[in-house]
Formats: structure tokens, sequence, C-alpha cells
């Protein structure tokens, strides 16, 4: 029976999601936290069974919006104002705990009052139908991380390259304590709404929990004009938002690594091809991506790609 005061919420943004979702709700159900959590779905008008499947559960609540108006920002915050939660999770439809302890090692973090949010990993399963050289294969165990700025400066001494690196948020597997999205909510953005607000957080002095051992299994299989398309944002948003210029590409090295582990896996070749068109679309927008900074034509590249990131850049170093 579930509890009728939850004490951690879900938020999950849906868009015609039955290919995945009885997989998330079964990992969901099986976890040890379960009495005492609840679903915020917010879904954009489904035109599969995504509504009546989820209808069933009574520990989901249905909150509809037009497909017009979905923002990742925006519409996480429309979640949260749907939770009655002291926590909050952010995750997606295609997700899947890897295990039935992900909600509670994330609340254990939250022992610590000064936390304000803990950021799991996400992680690609062994099936056959991902891309095999992205399977995950630990070396090691995961790594916890704590980092908090209390002098409000501090952050912003690290150079743009360092803010980066200690942004490495991700809305598919977040919890947060609700007072802290309260306080400092989502900015209205179609991408890296979760990479802004862990930056706005530590210059607030939040505290941020990094623990890759909470893990949940997620995967889109890279198309190469997705692969050209991602890396392009992603490197535009990073400029804009840290003001770091991320001028990595895959080298001539990974094209023989591809074939190397393709053959030490034992691996299809239509692998090594697919893989080949990643490091070449990958390498083509990092190329343009420089190219719009030399020439200053960044406002077009953002155009181009119909984004609209209001935020400006906070350095041209790296």
């Amino acid at each position: 029976m579930q509890n009728s005061t939850p004490k951690i919420s879900i938020v999950v943004p849906v868009k015609d999601g039955m290919a995945t979702l009885p997989n998330f709700i079964a990992g969901v159900q099986k976890q040890t936290l379960f009495e005492d959590l609840e679903i915020i779905v917010v879904d954009s008008a489904s035109n599969d069974e995504s509504v009546s499947y989820l209808s069933q559960f009574s520990f989901v609540k249905l909150v509809s919006i037009d497909p017009k108006t979905f923002n990742h920002g925006a519409t996480r915050n429309l979640g949260v104002s749907h939770t009655s939660g002291e926590f909050v999770v952010m995750t997606v439809q295609d997700a899947t705990p890897v295990d039935e302890f992900w909600l509670e090692a994330m609340l254990g973090h939250f022992n610590d009052l000064e936390v304000m949010g803990v950021c799991g990993q996400q992680v690609i399963p062994h099936h056959l139908n991902k891309n095999p050289h992205e399977w995950f294969r630990p070396q090691s165990k995961g790594e916890i991380t704590s980092v908090q700025f209390k002098d409000k400066d501090a952050f912003k001494a690290l150079t743009p390259k360092q803010q980066r690196k200690t942004c490495g948020w991700d809305d598919v597997n977040a919890m947060y304590r609700k007072e802290a999205l309260l306080k400092l909510p989502f900015e209205p953005l179609m991408f890296g709404e979760d990479m802004l607000w862990a930056k706005m957080a530590l210059e607030n002095g939040f505290k941020l929990i990094f623990d890759h051992n909470i893990r949940v299994h997620h995967y889109h299989f890279q198309f190469p004009s997705y692969t050209y398309k991602r890396v392009l944002i992603s490197k535009l948003f990073i400029y804009k938002c840290f003001g770091y210029i991320d001028d990595r590409a895959p080298s001539i090295k990974d094209y023989a690594l591809i074939i190397y582990r393709n053959f030490k896996w034992k691996l299809p070749l239509k692998w090594i091809w697919h893989n080949f068109q990643i490091i070449k679309n990958s390498r083509a927008a990092t190329k343009d991506f420089l190219k719009a900074i030399k020439n200053n034509t960044l406002t077009d590249l953002e155009q181009s790609l119909a984004l609209n990131i209001p935020i400006g850049k906070q350095s041209n170093s790296n």
C-alpha cells in the first residue's frame, strides 16, 4: 500500500513511451522505498497507449501539456509544482534502475543536511541491439564526489574548463531536495537545464554529490545525423554557459581502436562501420563549432539548430 504522504516524488516527462514505460514502472516497483514514492508524469499528448497504461497505477499522477509548450527546464518545473514529496527525482521514460537500491542509495546522501542534490550515472546495458562499443564495462568501483563552494567567489575563480568538469549534472538520474528546486528552479531551456542548474547551485553555495555507483540503464541509438547535431549542440551550450571552448575531437587513433576492440570482443563487422560514422560526424561537428567561433558566427549556428540559449558566455579562455 502506497504512503499517502510520499517522501519521494519522481518526475518523468513522457511522449509516446509505451516501448519503454513498462520496464521503467517495473524498475520503480522493485525499489526498496517503493511504498514511500509517487510518480508525476508530464505527458505531451502521447498518441500511443502511454496515458491509459499509466492511469492504472495509483502511485502515478498524470499532468497533461500541449506538446508545443514542452521545454526541458520549464516542463520539469511544472512537474515539481505537482509533487508532494520532500525529495524529487528527475529521470526519463526510457531509463531503468539497475537495481532495487537506486532510490535508497540516493536518499542516503541526504542524511547530510547540507546536501541539496545527488547525481548518479547512466550506463548502457549489454543488449545486442545497442552499440557494443558503448556497453558499460567498469574497470573499478564508481567514485563518490562531494562538491561545495561556501565562498561564492571560489566557484567563479575556477577556469571555464574546471567549471564545466564540476557541473557534469544529469537529469536522467538525479535526486534533489524539493526546497532546493523551489529556491532555484530550472532555467527554461531546451537543452542543458541540468548542467546549468548545477552551475547555479554551486554559485549559491549548495552542496552536491556525484555517486557513480547509483546507476540507471539508458541508451539512444546514434544515427550519424544524431551524433553530429548532439555534439554540436553540446559544445555550443558549454561555450555559452561556461565560456569553455571544447576543441576535443576523436583522432585517427580512435579509428584504430574501433577495429581492435571489434575483433577483441568478436563483434559483427557492421559495428566497425557504424562507429566510424560516429567518429566522422563528431569530428565534423567539432570542426564546424570551432569555425563558427573563429568567424564570429555562433549566433547563426544557434539559429540553424533552432536553439535559444538565453545565457551569455562567462569567459573566452580555456
